[in-house]
């Protein structure tokens, strides 16, 4: 869910563009990004929902933190 700014949304390669109070739905194995297309900040809510909710599950496609 975006709280403020625009967010430019990335899934499985469709970009969207969402505005504050809009959300949108990213299955389990689908390769999602976020981005911040705009000149204000981006201020967004990530939510979780299943039984499990640990990170060693992560598959980075492409990382700039080079985590």
């Amino acid at each position: 869910m975006i709280a403020e700014g625009e967010a430019l949304a990335v899934v499985e390669g469709n970009e969207t563009r969402l505005k504050p109070g809009e959300t949108i739905r990213i299955g389990k194995t689908q390769a999602h990004r976020i981005a911040n297309p705009g000149q204000s900040g981006l201020v967004f809510f990530e939510v979780q929902r299943g039984t499990y909710f640990g990170e060693d599950d992560i598959v980075r496609l492409s990382d700039d933190y080079k985590r």
